[in-house]
């Protein structure tokens, strides 16, 4: 019943930063671990990020890792990712999930946003 909806996706050159928002509604939001996916054309959907339900546990997939930060504010019902030195290679739509359990994997996450693009010019 948690639906999420990302803002704040844009263009950017190489080395600048730009940060995701993921608006949730419904109920339960705070019981959720929240997710991080981004998917460039022709690719697989790939894990960017994780934060538990209270925000104390964070997990990077490896290529972003010392350059992006997932964070939340379950009284706001936002969960935002923070990306700094942008690569062109980060150029993907960005999709924010949430799921009931601990996973790196998009098919453990049970509600998705509709995704937001970012675009990192060299």
């Amino acid at each position: 019943q948690v639906q999420l909806v990302e803002s704040g996706g844009g263009s950017v050159q190489a080395g600048g930063s730009l940060r995701l928002s993921c608006a949730a509604s419904g109920p339960t939001f705070s019981d959720y671990v929240m997710g991080w996916f981004r998917q460039a054309p022709g690719l697989e959907r790939e894990f960017v990020a994780a934060i538990s339900w209270r925000g104390d546990g964070t997990y990077y997939g490896d290529s972003v890792k010392g350059r992006f930060t997932i964070s939340r504010d379950n009284a706001k019902k936002t969960g935002y990712l923070q990306m700094n030195s942008l690569k062109p290679e980060d150029t993907a739509v960005y999709y924010c999930a949430a799921g009931s359990s601990w996973s790196t994997a998009a098919r453990g996450y049970d509600y998705w946003g509709r995704g937001t693009q970012v675009t990192v010019s060299s």
